[in-house]
């Protein structure tokens, strides 16, 4: 079957047959194709016939669970990963982000939410981000914009898409609190509903990945009531 080049490819992982088929036949509605794979343990080997734009992913699923699977798939895919689950506390929804899922629906979830949610992650990976030209450097931390390339003192630091964009936003602003309503805005192109956790968790890796104190962070601070501050002092030690 050949598909347009502009319909979306989507890969749905979902063992519940009756719930992939209604979510489905709504996508393809919307003019997407869809496959769907209802085992965790067979979608990389799916990936190498499908590429995929973004993967839906069960979190419940035989073979391998979901979460165990986002881990992986990273290596394999560069695309949104979208994580539905009847698992909906908000601790359930921060070890999602916080193994890197780009977005976490709760079901049953709404088919024209859905949509909205796939787009909105497909828009943003289509969309390059505007950075400077020029690198940023801040005592022993090196920011290569060209190759998103990261250095501190002499190790270089592995971040992840979307960690980049929020340190590039932050250091590009240093010295000044952003608000988390400006940092939606700026990243995903949505307002902060006060209880999104998206950026609180990409703030928490980044602290990890940078050598900053989890407990009393000194290089990205939490300021307040404010938002986030990236502290161009802090990077000299």
């Amino acid at each position: 079957m050949t598909v347009p080049q502009s319909t979306h490819r989507v890969l749905l992982v979902e063992d519940d047959i009756r719930l992939a088929n209604l979510i489905v036949d709504y996508l393809k509605s919307q003019n997407m194709h869809v496959e769907v794979e209802r085992r965790g343990d067979t979608v990389l080997t799916r990936l190498i016939s499908y590429k995929p734009d973004i993967i839906l992913l069960d979190i419940m699923l035989p073979g391998l669970d979901g979460l165990s699977l986002c881990e992986k798939l990273p290596d394999y895919f560069s695309g949104p990963i979208l994580l539905m689950s009847a698992l909906g506390t908000n601790e359930d929804q921060i070890k999602g982000l916080e193994i890197g899922a780009d977005d976490y629906v709760v079901k049953p979830v709404d088919p024209a939410l859905l949509v909205a949610r796939i787009n909105n992650l497909l828009r943003r990976q289509a969309e390059p981000r505007k950075t400077e030209s020029h690198c940023l450097s801040f005592g022993k931390l090196n920011i290569d914009p060209h190759t998103q390339a990261i250095r501190l003192g002499n190790t270089e630091v592995d971040l992840t898409s979307h960690e980049f964009e929020l340190l590039w936003l932050l250091a590009s602003q240093a010295g000044q609190v952003l608000s988390r309503q400006y940092i939606y805005q700026y990243l995903l192109n949505i307002d902060f509903d006060g209880k999104d956790r998206k950026i609180d968790v990409r703030v928490s890796r980044l602290r990890k990945k940078l050598g900053d104190s989890i407990e009393t962070p000194f290089r990205i601070k939490t300021v307040w009531g404010q938002g986030y501050l990236f502290a161009p002092e802090a990077w000299n030690n």
